[in-house]
């Protein structure tokens, strides 16, 4: 279906599985990375499209990461979406502050979670192939 490079960035073991497997199911290519040092080593070697980002990282959180890759010119075009089990407009608001494209809610519609990626990547239809 979408052959979309995603990388999710999260550290809890299990919501990283259940993504994988629900991306996987739709062909998307799929790597993980459970904190911003293991992202950044990622982000160079599989390219990803996008990224669904956690913003509670061990470390160097969500938001520091997201803004390094937003100010390095050779990766600002990858999206960045916020992935956050937090349902406050505040902390959507600090995501899109510190320069995620979208945001999305862990608490997913599995049938319709694949769509959702797609939606934020700039020219691509659902069920098209990248």
């Amino acid at each position: 279906m979408s052959g979309l490079r995603v990388l999710i960035v999260d550290d809890n073991a299990l919501t990283v599985e259940l993504v994988r497997l629900v991306l996987e199911g739709e062909a998307f290519v799929v790597e993980s990375a459970g904190d911003a040092v293991q992202a950044l080593r990622k982000v160079g070697s599989f390219m990803p499209e996008l990224i669904l980002m956690d913003m509670h990282l061990p470390g160097m959180d969500g938001l520091t990461l997201t803004r390094q890759l937003k100010a390095d010119a050779s990766l600002r075009h990858i999206v960045i979406v916020g992935f956050s089990a937090s349902a406050l407009k505040s902390d959507e608001t600090r995501m899109r502050e510190a320069g995620c494209d979208g945001y999305l809610s862990k608490v997913m519609q599995v049938d319709t979670f694949a769509a959702r990626i797609l939606s934020f990547v700039p020219g691509v239809v659902p069920g098209q192939t990248v």
